[in-house]
């Protein structure tokens, strides 16, 4: 994309707002993260009951995920995402103090439903931001994810090496970052989102889907759904149990949280080096070396377990995983012979499917065989992602 104009002082300020939203999105939740372990063993769960409770995050995200169109035209994206942050922390304070199964899977599950409508609305507002600079600022936005989930894993860490409670703890989070997200909203661009952005409703897509889809163009689909599910599994089995696995393995619980810090600092790299890698060799490189590397580091630390070993193996999985979504979303978005929207739109809703089903296939293999094979699943995932990569872009002439 071309250099647009110099973007005014309301513009570079409104960027700053959406950097915010992102690291707010991906800090609260993983201030929770490591310390599931502590959860699971207050509520006296097993591996299949705890990946089911896990579970009931995506649950929520793909029940709500339709209604975040409805809030932004209504509220506006900003306050959106200002509200749910603001939701979603008592969420996730509230999972933390649950004193039943019930409860914390029903926290999990608003957790879910408040996330999936503050990432349509964080999103929206940063496209809305890269319009007005006309040119890419996307996934500099997606590394501010990043760095927000590297920092509240080290936060929790730090609670936890402290021996903060976890109501204090989630307590200090949810104050804080609901601080940032109105201080956020208050930058954020001014007026009502527009009707710019192409997205197809659900409708829409069905309807489209049964007037002149072919089987090329379902294939194709299919492939870049399974790329991006590939992707978010990668990311999701580090969220839910790396902490776990690390501990399995004999780390202290403030060493084992850097399974997941790891992940998430590794993937923070990828995203903010992935435009020029992308720009430099083309999607489908980038993806079939992702998914090498995934399999590659994941496979050797399973097969030779070690406390290093293994944290480096999900940093190599962060890495190889950092392009693999936006990758997928951005060739769905630029499949022929659709509308502008509805391949994007397939796409990010079979995304959750990985969400959903992964942490209970993952607790079924630990409790009927060990943690260690369950988190295979990893290494196939990269290795299916490198199949697939060829229905990605390739380099651009130039």
């Amino acid at each position: 994309m071309p250099a647009g104009p110099t973007p005014s002082r309301v513009d570079r300020n409104a960027r700053l707002a959406v950097n915010a939203m992102f690291f707010t999105n991906g800090a609260i939740l993983a201030n929770l993260v490591p310390r599931y372990p502590e959860i699971k063993a207050a509520l006296g769960l097993g591996n299949t009951v705890y990946g089911l409770a896990v579970a009931a995050m995506p649950v929520g995200a793909i029940v709500a995920g339709l209604a975040a169109g409805w809030f932004i035209r209504r509220f506006g994206s900003a306050r959106v995402a200002t509200f749910g942050t603001m939701l979603a922390s008592l969420c996730i304070l509230a999972a933390g103090l649950s004193p039943n199964l019930a409860l914390f899977a029903l926290s999990l599950l608003a957790v879910g439903a408040a996330d999936a409508i503050i990432d349509v609305a964080q999103n929206a507002h940063g496209l809305r931001v890269q319009r007005r600079y006309g040119r890419s600022i996307i996934n500099s936005f997606h590394a501010f994810w990043s760095m927000g989930a590297v920092a509240g894993g080290l936060m929790a860490a730090a609670a936890i090496a402290l021996r903060l409670s976890l109501g204090i703890h989630l307590t200090i989070s949810a104050a804080l970052f609901t601080v940032v997200a109105v201080l956020a909203q208050r930058n954020a661009l001014p007026g009502r989102d527009g009707d710019e952005q192409a997205v197809a409703s659900p409708g829409e897509v069905a309807g489209e889907t049964r007037r002149g889809v072919n089987w090329r163009i379902v294939a194709v689909l299919a492939a870049l759904s399974l790329i991006s599910i590939g992707g978010s599994i990668v990311e999701d089995l580090g969220t839910s149990w790396a902490t776990l696995y690390l501990q399995t393995l004999g780390a202290p619980a403030a060493l084992a949280a850097f399974g997941f810090v790891s992940l998430v600092g590794a993937q923070f790299v990828g995203r903010i080096l992935g435009d020029w890698f992308v720009n430099r060799w083309g999607e489908r490189t980038v993806a079939r070396a992702g998914g090498l590397l995934i399999a590659a580091g994941m496979g050797l630390a399973l097969a030779f377990p070690s406390i290093p070993g293994t944290v480096a193996g999900f940093a190599a999985a962060g890495l190889g995983c950092a392009t693999l979504v936006p990758a997928a979303m951005h060739a769905g978005d630029n499949v022929k012979g659709l509308k502008p929207g509805t391949g994007l739109t397939i796409v990010s809703w079979l995304l959750r499917v990985g969400f959903l089903v992964s942490p209970p296939i993952v607790g079924a293999i630990a409790d009927n065989a060990s943690l260690r094979m369950g988190l295979l699943i990893v290494p196939l995932a990269g290795l299916l992602v490198a199949l697939l990569a060829a229905v990605l872009e390739g380099r651009r002439a130039t």
